[in-house]
């Protein structure tokens, strides 16, 4: 039986999708629900953008999930988005991060509606698993 591409690309990505769940993140996955969220969102949001390529698998996502798991200071909601997927609600997310170009994977965090702190790609792509959260947890002890 023939798979359409769309069906293969969900079965795919579900575990990438769950990696960050299981985390803790909340998916959004609809334009709609980031504008939801973030119209009534308080405090502090570490807003991870996912993607399918090996520096997310190995280096964004574990770096994600493991600072917050490790780090004193937390924010106050964990969520997600999934580039290259969910392009709808990717494009929503990226509107708040104003004067930042698009990179995925990408890390942000927010106080209320404004970025604070931003890891591009380049910064996790060339870098270690342990330089990655100690700069998300650097952030999180600065503005958390």
């Amino acid at each position: 039986m023939f798979m359409s591409y769309e069906e293969y690309m969900r079965q795919v990505v579900q575990p990438m999708r769950d990696e960050l769940v299981s985390g803790g993140f909340k998916e959004l996955r609809t334009s709609e629900e980031v504008e939801q969220f973030m119209e009534k969102v308080e405090g502090t949001t570490f807003v991870v953008i996912n993607s399918v390529c090996g520096c997310a698998a190995g280096l964004a996502r574990p770096a994600a999930i493991q600072a917050v798991q490790m780090s004193e200071k937390k924010p106050d909601h964990l969520v997600t988005v999934f580039a290259g997927q969910d392009r709808e609600a990717t494009a929503k997310m990226r509107e708040y991060f104003v004067g930042i170009e698009p990179s995925s994977p990408s890390m942000a965090l927010l106080k209320g509606k404004e970025v604070v702190h931003f890891i591009p790609r380049h910064d996790i792509e060339a870098n270690s698993l342990e330089n990655i959260m100690q700069n998300i947890m650097q952030a999180f002890e600065k503005h958390c």
